[in-house]
């Protein structure tokens, strides 16, 4: 199986940020509701440091059905590192996102993809996108308002309750969240050409144990389940560097 096609099966992984892109919208006046709820997605992103878990993904694409376990590092502000394991936990796939680099490596093959980690990257090796501070976002169970905001507004309440839609330059996210404290439920992310969902679920401190997902254009639905997750217990950034065999081979994305 080739690199790209062993990758989609990770696309889980890296979701959300289309190729084509709208003109970004002008920048409208904030109100003091939004900016409120803007500012405890802040605060609940900057008390994030990093998640270390087993994770089991369950993934659907049309009649297809994979599944991967494997050993999954989140460091804030932008860091992931995925291995995938075999039942017998030999490493089969190994995807890196860190210091703006985005590395997919198959061992099996000894071929990988190394590209820049930004959501045009991601696209191209996963038929889907995410920015890497979006993807450890999501990851953690928190909301990353856009660097570039131009909108913010409060939505009345639908089936799933109230939310906060925020757009900026590349990608609009709308946001289900407890506006008491900051914790999200769900969040929608489009981003050109594809959206996606991701609804989450907690133990009884809130934590975060996993998310479900639905990604319609791409015919993607999954789930991501954490085993015994830690979080904030500090992670070295030397664990997101990765140097692909030189027998590898390797395909450069620009």
């Amino acid at each position: 199986m080739s690199v790209r096609g062993f990758l989609s099966s990770a696309a889980l992984l890296l979701v959300l940020a289309g190729c084509a892109r709208a003109l970004p919208p002008p920048r409208q006046p904030v109100s003091e509701d939004a900016r409120r709820a803007i500012a405890l997605l802040v605060a609940r992103w900057r008390d994030f440091s990093d998640l270390r878990t087993l994770a089991d993904i369950r993934l659907q694409r049309g009649g297809e059905r994979q599944a991967l376990t494997g050993v999954l590092l989140a460091k804030a502000p932008a860091s992931v590192r995925f291995e995938a394991l075999s039942p017998l936990g030999q490493a089969l796939l190994l995807v890196t996102i860190h210091d703006g680099q985005l590395t997919a490596y198959n061992v099996a093959s000894n071929e990988a993809v190394i590209g820049p980690a930004t959501a045009d990257t991601a696209a191209r090796v996963l038929k889907l996108p995410f920015d890497p501070d979006d993807l450890v976002g999501v990851l953690a169970g928190r909301a990353v308002p856009p660097k570039d905001l131009r909108v913010a507004e409060l939505l009345p309440p639908d089936e799933h309750g109230r939310s906060l839609e925020l757009i900026g330059r590349i990608n609009r996210q709308r946001v289900w969240m407890d506006f008491e404290n900051g914790v999200v439920r769900r969040v929608e992310i489009t981003g050109g050409r594809y959206e996606a969902r991701v609804t989450y679920l907690r133990d009884t401190d809130g934590r975060p144990v996993g998310f479900d997902l639905s990604a319609a254009q791409a015919y993607l639905t999954g789930s991501v389940r954490y085993r015994d997750p830690v979080f904030d217990a500090g992670i070295e950034a030397d664990r997101f560097h990765f140097t692909v065999p030189e027998s590898a081979k390797i395909e450069r994305l620009h």
